[in-house]
């Protein structure tokens, strides 16, 4: 049982009594009277408040960070690409701390246990009032993307109930991803209808098919503590890859990084002081263009769900950017302050603080909210379809727990060889003995092209397939990675090395114990196709129905592959 918010802080207040490394537990904590971590002195005159990733969690959630998060070519051993221990000491974080926990997977269950959830957006609005009370003027809300979707309320209401949660949180300026996928005629419907006046959408980097013309306003300029500052918008780059292209067929994306610099250009040129990319290319991406665009003071990035305690310095021909990731799921929120002294940036504060609902009284209007948003789904969201025995869990490079359990699904219930389950970063938590509600089966599953398959592939195609995937995620130049993880595989073995060439990555591929036959065919399930498909059997409703037949579920071994070449790899950790 998670304790109460009171037991936690006077549980934090005994911890620096006793002089645990609780760095902010002589500050005030935004709507309490007791020690926490959230009352940032005020510094300068802009501030950034900047979240991302959220996945249209609107209540507090469990949420574990990854124990693989392999780093190859000039990314070794750099963040974002450190775990656990090695995360700790990169950013000289105590052991068996509230921090510690925060960014990493360690002591997970115990840790979880102790402090409580992360997140929720009525929690969210408190901290986000309380900042912005103590920056008046010079104070901008920035949405990263991946808002609205990734529940099953954000599903059945296409966006619409994280639109609207985002207008009362006081969003000024958002960029996406995922929102591309409830297509585009919806999109438009809601910049037009819900967000003019309140919140702005940009992406520099997102044209039409046939005369490039731009699809999104690349850019604003808004005046600070009176200082004018530009914001630029940067997409996922990859959408009509990663996503289905016939959602959005008339629109073209990429990196674009030439437009960019244009773009800065243009808002230097206009007298803007500061330059903030508010980016969803994911951290790499963002580090390498860092490198080739000058003019930009800061990144503020997401996808890639890093949660970074500091920013990483880039140097570039016209100076350094700070490079930020916020975390996912609601958990984080960057605190970024600026001191602007003659026309340019002199010097920053910044403070990266997870959102621990038990240390923050939920906002009263949001919460109130959330409950009339979610009333007409109550019974069906909270339907018991089982009881786990495992800690469930997808964070990672490799197969988490809840993938290893959508797999298993997918072989029994379509009678297959293997399944193949997409390597999102999405999707929550739940600790042993936890009810698996229908709710947390949307949280891994809820998108619009949910359609589950059966097809039949040669071993050679599935090699292919899986050499695909993993160049998307280890190769050497983050401009032709797309961000995700690895596919989740069941029933099928192999072993991987990261740092080979493209095509010769995967070997000893084997299935029940027998080596894959290249020219052998074998029946692959699998969801989530680029591709248009026939009406069928969504997933959520496939795991559902596994789940009411197990009622108790343990995921007894997680199909992770051999992994080779990675020596002391800090972005990989034993459990």
């Amino acid at each position: 049982m998670s304790l109460s918010r009171r037991e936690f802080l006077q549980m934090l207040a005994a911890a620096s009594a006793a002089g645990m490394n609780l760095a902010a537990c002589k500050q005030k904590s935004a709507g309490t009277s007791a020690g926490g971590p959230y009352e940032v002195p005020p510094f300068g005159n802009v501030s950034f408040l900047h979240f991302t990733d959220c996945h249209a969690q609107l209540l507090p959630v469990y949420f574990r960070e990854p124990n693989i998060n392999i780093g190859v070519g000039e990314a070794l051993g750099k963040p974002p690409h450190r775990v656990g221990d090695a995360l700790l000491q990169e950013f000289n974080i105590k052991p068996n701390t509230l921090e510690a926990h925060a960014y990493t997977y360690l002591n997970f269950e115990e840790a979880a246990r102790q402090y409580g959830k992360v997140g929720g957006f009525a929690h969210l609005a408190t901290l986000v009032n309380n900042l912005r009370g103590q920056r008046p003027g010079r104070t901008l809300l920035l949405d990263g993307g991946d808002t609205w979707q990734g529940s099953a309320t954000a599903l059945w209401t296409k966006g619409q109930d994280m639109v609207d949660a985002c207008k009362l949180l006081g969003v000024d300026i958002m960029t996406g991803h995922w929102e591309f996928t409830y297509g585009a005629e919806r999109v438009q419907e809601i910049i037009e209808k819900d967000l003019e006046g309140h919140i702005e959408f940009l992406a520099q980097n997102v044209v039409d098919n046939t005369f490039e013309d731009p699809i999104f306003k690349a850019y604003t300029i808004r005046e600070l503590g009176g200082v004018p500052v530009a914001i630029i918008g940067q997409a996922f780059p990859y959408t009509p890859i990663a996503n289905p292209r016939y959602m959005i067929p008339e629109w073209s994306f990429g990196i674009r990084d030439q437009r960019l610099q244009e773009t800065v250009n243009q808002a230097r040129s206009k007298g803007a002081q500061v330059v903030v990319v508010l980016s969803h290319n994911g951290m790499d991406v963002d580090l390498k263009m860092a490198g080739r665009v000058s003019g930009i003071d800061v990144i503020l990035g997401g996808h890639t769900h890093d949660g970074m305690p500091a920013p990483t310095v880039v140097t570039n021909p016209g100076g350094k950017t700070l490079v930020i990731n916020s975390g996912s799921n609601g958990k984080f929120l960057s605190v970024l302050d600026l001191d602007v002294k003659g026309g340019k940036v002199a010097d920053y504060r910044y403070k990266l603080l997870p959102v621990f609902s038990n240390l923050i009284e939920p906002d009263a209007k949001m919460t109130a909210y959330i409950d009339t948003a979610r009333a007409p789904y109550k019974t069906k969201l909270e339907e018991p379809l089982a009881v786990t025995e495992s800690l469930l869990y997808r964070r990672g490079n490799f197969n988490g727990s809840f993938d290893q359990l959508i797999v298993d699904a997918l072989i029994e219930r379509k009678e297959a060889d293997i399944a193949f389950s997409p390597g999102f970063r999405w999707g929550t938590t739940l600790l042993p003995g936890d009810a698996i509600t229908m709710e947390r089966v949307m949280d891994q599953t809820a998108i619009t092209y949910g359609t589950t398959t059966l097809t039949e592939m040669t071993g050679e195609q599935i090699k292919n397939v899986l050499e695909d995937i993993a160049d998307n995620l280890f190769n050497a130049d983050p401009y032709y990675q797309m961000g995700g993880d690895m596919v989740r595989v069941g029933g099928l073995h192999y072993t991987i090395d990261p740092n080979a060439e493209i095509g010769k990555r995967l070997s000893d591929l084997a299935l029940h114990g027998k080596p894959l036959d290249a020219n052998k065919t074998y029946r692959v399930a699998g969801w989530a196709s680029v591709r248009e498909q026939p009406p069928g059997t969504q997933i959520w409703d496939l795991v559902a129905d596994y789940l009411r037949d197990k009622k108790t579920v343990q995921v007894k071994e997680i199909n992770t592959p051999k992994i080779k070449g990675m020596g002391e790899n800090p972005g990989v950790a034993a459990v």
